[in-house]
């Protein structure tokens, strides 16, 4: 019994430490860093034909493991790929399954008290995207429809709180995930899908008859989107914060930027053609990792 308790002890106290330790000593003591990805966030974070997680924000990534095998000393760190979804990204990091979540994740003060971003590295909005020939042009044409988001995002909880401020009687219902729910629109299951406009503009653009959507002019909210670290990790976030700092102000971020939202992407040879917004170029200029909409206004 003695034996069971001090063996109790000593794993608490290994728990305590590599608490204590943080996501850098995590990472030197396994020689491996995980990074979350998605699945269908184009042109953002996800698959190509290969199965391989590729995007923006999985290349913004691959620099910020550079600059913690730089800090680090160790430039064999072995780099991890762990899908996540809406879900449970925010779990898998809390829990440290994940180190960095490399996605399409709107930072905002709610979810600052489970996890912290690092400094933004996109600003898109909360639209809806519909059939040109359903004409949904404003949020009253919205009524009485059946509206599909995203289950565990910020756009879901955003329009159902919408829908009871203004009673506007909207049937809304949840899909797994973004393509899911595009596709709801797609076979008129749902009239319009909730969501931030530069996915909403991938999925439509992806589509068999992209001529067929529109995304709507209204816009619900600001989203600005950060790469996910643990909660209360000053160190790590210190280390992440300043490779993409020195990102923007070195001027790798156009390339990057032009890359993934200029360019034709893989593995479907789409182009956006979805020019750096303004509130983008503010963030360049001043890097921030603010969770207020009103930042990037």
């Amino acid at each position: 019994m003695k034996r069971l308790s001090i063996l109790i002890a000593a794993l608490a106290l290994a728990g305590t430490a590599a608490a204590q330790d943080g996501t850098l000593g995590k990472i030197k003591s396994s020689g491996q860093i995980t990074l979350g990805h998605r699945d269908a966030s184009v042109p953002l974070s996800y698959y190509d034909d290969k199965q391989q997680p590729i995007g923006y924000a999985m290349d913004l990534c691959a620099r910020i493991v550079d600059a913690v095998k730089a800090e680090l000393k160790m430039p064999a760190i072995k780099t991890n790929y762990q899908l996540v979804t809406s879900a449970n990204r925010i779990p898998l990091m809390a829990n440290g399954t994940i180190d960095l979540e490399c996605g399409s994740t709107t930072n905002n003060v709610a979810r600052q008290e489970q996890v912290w971003f690092t400094m933004t590295h996109f600003v898109t909005a909360n639209r809806w995207v519909s059939k040109k020939s359903a004409n949904l042009k404003t949020l009253k044409d919205l009524s009485n429809k059946t509206i599909v988001s995203t289950a565990g995002t910020t756009n879901i909880k955003q329009i159902t709180e919408i829908n009871a401020a203004q009673n506007l009687n909207m049937r809304i219902i949840s899909a797994n995930g973004h393509p899911e729910a595009f596709q709801m629109v797609e076979t008129g299951r749902a009239e319009a899908f909730v969501m931030d406009d530069i996915l909403l503009a991938g999925l439509a653009a992806q589509s068999r008859s992209p001529n067929d959507y529109e995304i709507s002019s209204v816009a619900l909210s600001v989203e600005p989107y950060g790469i996910m670290v643990r909660k209360d990790d000053k160190e790590f976030k210190a280390v992440v914060d300043k490779a993409m700092t020195d990102i923007y102000k070195s001027g790798q971020i156009n390339a990057i930027y032009s890359k993934w939202f200029e360019k034709p992407v893989p593995p479907k040879n789409i182009n956006l053609n979805l020019p750096m917004s303004a509130a983008m170029k503010k963030v360049v200029a001043n890097p921030t990792s603010s969770g207020d909409p009103k930042a990037y206004e």
